[in-house]
């Protein structure tokens, strides 16, 4: 956004007014020449132009293809007849590539930030300058939850994006988009800021810049910026049903992706922590009992113990109405605003106590997850590291134990257990933590033991050798 300091006397939509009516005037006024012209000036002022911005902010923004190795398998053989007959067949490779865009923010170590779908699953990523210069760029580090990810080029001689406060930014000022649509080359696109602070578009930590300046496929990971040539997001995605741009984009802030890059760079993760509560939403029969006059809000359910919401004073019953200002009305509201403050923040929690307005002051503390070893619950766990969910997991409805970690050829590897894996029963009793996790095996281990796991987006069955 330009500074109130900075900003010109005549805004530019202005300028563009009075260019037209002097276009309108000349026409009536001198005689017809055989060829029209634009001027060059109206009254004394020159044409607007962004020319001379974008000459600095396109050697900043790059194009990025990634390439991924893909292996299918026939399913002609998955029959084992045909497997008996003509063997189990080596599964086809298939090279899949992708095109998006990056912005140049360290000239000095190379650095590019990007989306994470741009480059996800990338087993090789090549970073074009616009003067034309190749790069094999190396994955510094991703953050899938909010999209970001950071690569380093060794590159010399580059140009980097100035960082805007996106925290000024308003609804109203002028944007532009520089990316590679479509694959066609380095693309410029205008508009303004339509909206602020958009979410509910995923399950990811968000806080978008929505704009009208054209996002279409490709331009993911490029920049938008101000008319200072400063950057103010990183474009990230469309809302379109057919999929080319209408009028829809949406940008992560420059802030944000800054402080994901910081964490990145320092420990190769994002580490996000925990105020140690949980909500409910409010409806109007909820407020209705609770006593409350609206169903803005929502109703903290419980306070973990020694947490930083249980230091500050919170207390069950209390109406959560807003984090730093920003307002709270869900369980989505609250992972949100956790998920996107790092780990020693400060926080301000607005609260509703007994019709009265009250304010407590706690910092983001990193959240303690519990782990065994596989071997001290079960010796048909041997092999397997468990841990309990962590808070962004259990945001995303999920419960159980996570399998954090398995040694090869051991009994839980061959038995399937796999890392990533979540168990969610045993012998069909649901566990929704490692604590009940470890009192049911506590009480005599099953003999025949079958654990319900999800993997990925499935859900199977996995009986314990």
């Amino acid at each position: 956004m330009t500074d109130r300091a900075t900003r010109p006397r005549h805004g530019l939509a202005g300028t563009l007014t009075a260019l037209l009516l002097a276009l309108a005037t000349l026409a009536t006024l001198a005689p017809a020449p055989s060829r029209a012209t634009i001027p060059t000036q109206v009254n004394g002022r020159p044409v607007p132009s962004i020319a001379p911005m974008l000459e600095k902010v396109t050697p900043a923004v790059v194009n990025i293809s990634s390439k991924t190795l893909v292996r299918q398998r026939n399913p002609f053989f998955d029959d084992p007849v045909m497997r008996q007959f003509f063997g189990s067949p080596p599964p086809r490779e298939q090279v899949e590539q992708s095109l998006g865009s990056g912005v140049i923010v360290d000239a000095a170590h190379g650095y590019v930030l990007t989306n994470n779908h741009v480059i996800a699953g990338a087993d090789e990523i090549t970073v074009t300058l616009k003067d034309g210069r190749d790069f094999k760029a190396k994955l510094v580090g991703a953050d899938p939850d909010t999209d970001i990810a950071v690569l380093k080029i060794p590159a010399r001689h580059l140009d980097q994006l100035p960082l805007a406060n996106s925290a000024k930014t308003r609804v109203g000022d002028f944007v532009v988009a520089v990316g590679d649509p479509f694959g066609l080359g380095q693309t410029v696109t205008s508009g303004i800021v339509s909206a602020l602070g958009r979410r509910g578009l995923g399950n990811t930590y968000q806080n978008f810049i929505q704009t009208d300046a054209s996002i279409n496929p490709g331009n993911s990971g490029g920049a938008l910026v101000n008319l200072n040539g400063k950057l103010v997001g990183i474009n990230s995605m469309i809302y379109s049903p057919s999929g080319a741009s209408a009028g829809i984009g949406f940008a992560i802030p420059a802030n944000l992706a800054h402080k994901v890059m910081q964490q990145l760079l320092k420990y190769g993760k994002v580490r996000r922590g925990t105020l140690g509560l949980a909500v409910q939403s409010i409806n109007r029969h909820m407020a209705a009992a609770l006593h409350l006059d609206n169903d803005r809000g929502a109703v903290v359910t419980q306070v973990k113990s020694g947490s930083p919401a249980a230091k500050a004073g919170v207390q069950p019953g209390d109406v959560l109405t807003a984090i730093n200002g920003r307002p709270v009305r869900g369980p989505d509201d609250l992972s949100n605003s956790e998920g996107l403050l790092p780990v020693g923040s400060a926080v301000t929690m607005s609260l509703l106590r007994q019709g009265k307005v009250v304010s407590v002051h706690t910092t983001i503390a990193p959240e303690r997850v519990a782990h065994a070893r596989g071997a001290d619950l079960d010796p048909r766990l041997s092999g397997a590291s468990i841990s309990g969910l962590n808070q962004d997991q259990r945001h995303k409805g999920l419960y159980g134990v996570r399998v954090s970690g398995i040694t090869p050829g051991s009994r839980a590897d061959a038995s399937g257990l796999n890392k990533g894996d979540v168990i969610i029963a045993v012998n069909r009793r649901r566990i929704a933590n490692l604590s009940q996790l470890r009192s049911l095996l506590n009480r005599g281990a099953p003999q025949r033991m079958v654990l319900t796991v999800v993997h990925g987006n499935n859900i199977h069955f996995v009986l314990l050798q």
